[in-house]
């Protein structure tokens, strides 16, 4: 029986994705990249925001489509969207066969079989998952480490003791760079984010068991390892070592045919100096810091559970940049929260226009269920809400266009992702150091030839297109 996994949402979903995808394989279903060509679908959805929600739904409903014309004969909803609504989801939602949480991700390939089969599916209550533990991309078994399609230990190069970790993940996507789960859920309580709910408490995932996942993805092709999780700071509290993300990074860098290493999202108030550090000064590990500041006004800020303003934030930026002046900045800023005033707008954009950063995300506020700010005064209306969003987007964009063109002259490294042309034609684009995976642009290459996916090329960047860059290869990349 074949299956396609639809994936929606961040690198985290990525990640589950292909843990999914290596509990099917080895549970005997065939992978197949198209859904039009399986005989299941499965939809990792994302319930982060309404436009995200939106688009799992219309995923799952063109998926649905399929059972009428095609080969498809059933359709399953997982992920965060299928956790948080659970049985409102599949009530709302009868075109899916069944709608499942984080809970049947262990047994995916029998419940999949016996969906096929007819049976209902019951789909589960929400409950607040910050009671409960988190599903781990890695079990402990009474095995040697294995990874589905790639036999025992010796054939993937890697030690382990008879009890030690077995990796269930299998790559849907071939490219040279793959996200590595360092934990799940959050700890924070920020007033707009209803991620905790479903996502559970923040436990960090063992460093032998991230290091035997890193070492396999370095068999499997992966140049760049993306570090994620809810809060990268926070990882090792739980163990007992705050300190641990600074003395796993190392090691991480060190795995051979790794060429480097991406820290995503660190939260501004727990990003101690050790650590910019390590991310800064480490050989292997990109200085990129993926900061989420939401805002800069204190007052707002207070309001959203979070801690920090314009002058701390600076300092902050002040500090990475003393240690590595052309480090990767990126942020995410909310805007229209309840109560912002005009002048908390007028401080954002002002913290903006100092803060110099590649890339910012700008959101419009909107209420998510079962938040604190769902129930607070002061809402702003609809049209407000978009103007001042239209207003600070137009401003990221003048801002992280003139940051890219501060880099023009500089010496990149460029992580090749795709080829496109003939051999006399090709065209070569990746990304730069200081350019995350989706969100912080690409660079083109000009000048290069005969490079392959993965290759590392050095280059000169001469040009920009937004925060694209146009950089040219130097002839000699030995």
């Amino acid at each position: 029986m074949s299956v396609a996994v639809v994936t929606l949402g961040c690198a985290r979903n990525e990640v589950d994705s292909e843990e999914l995808a290596g509990r099917l394989e080895a549970g005997g279903f065939v992978l197949v990249s198209e859904p039009e060509d399986a005989d299941t679908v499965v939809v990792n959805t994302c319930g982060f925001v309404e436009a995200a929600k939106k688009d799992s739904v219309d995923t799952l409903l063109e998926a649905a489509e399929l059972k009428e014309h095609g080969r498809t004969k059933a359709v399953v909803a997982v992920g965060c969207l299928a956790e948080r609504y659970g049985k409102d989801l599949a009530e709302t939602l009868p075109e899916a066969d069944a709608v499942l949480g984080f809970d049947d991700y262990p047994d995916i390939a029998a419940r999949l079989r016996s969906i096929v089969a007819g049976e209902v599916h019951q789909a589960h209550t929400p409950s607040d998952r910050r009671r409960l533990l988190p599903i781990s991309p890695v079990e402990r078994a009474a095995s040697a480490l294995s990874v589905p399609g790639h036999g025992d230990t010796s054939d993937v190069g890697l030690g382990a003791p008879a009890t030690g970790p077995r990796a269930v993940r299998r790559r849907l996507d071939g490219g040279p760079m793959a996200p590595l789960k360092l934990a799940s859920g959050c700890d924070r309580r920020c007033s707009f984010c209803a991620i905790p709910s479903f996502r559970g408490s923040f436990v960090s995932r063992r460093p032998s068991d991230v290091l035997v996942e890193a070492q396999w993805l370095a068999t499997q092709g992966v140049k760049e390892l993306f570090l994620v999780s809810e809060n990268s700071t926070s990882y090792g509290k739980d163990l007992g070592d705050l300190r641990l993300l600074e003395t796993l990074l190392p090691e991480l860098a060190a795995i051979e045919d790794v060429a480097r290493v991406r820290v995503s999202y660190l939260q501004p108030a727990e990003t101690r100096p050790g650590l910019i550090e390590a991310i800064a000064d480490t050989p292997g590990v990109v200085p990129y810091f993926d900061l989420s500041f939401q805002h800069a006004s204190a007052s707002v800020l207070r309001r959203m559970r979070r801690f920090g303003d314009p002058d701390s934030f600076l300092g902050l930026l002040d500090r990475i940049r003393g240690l590595s002046p052309l480090a990767g900045v990126r942020s995410n800023v909310i805007v229209g929260f309840p109560g912002e005033t005009e002048e908390d707008l007028e401080t954002l954009c002002d913290f903006l226009e100092a803060a110099r950063m590649d890339v910012t995300g700008v959101f419009g506020y909107s209420d998510e269920d079962g938040t604190e700010a769902a129930t607070y005064d002061g809402k702003l209306d609809d049209d407000e809400v978009r103007a001042r969003t239209e207003h600070v987007t137009a401003l990221v964009e003048e801002l992280n266009a003139q940051r890219a063109e501060e880099r023009i002259g500089e010496t990149v490294s460029v992580l090749v992702e795709s080829l496109t042309g003939g051999d006399d034609g090709a065209t070569a684009e990746g990304r730069a150091e200081h350019q995350g995976p989706e969100v912080d642009g690409l660079t083109a290459l000009v000048g290069a030839s005969g490079l392959t996916i993965g290759d590392l090329v050095v280059a000169d960047v001469i040009a920009t297109d937004g925060v694209d860059l146009i950089a040219r290869a130097r002839g000699d990349q030995s």
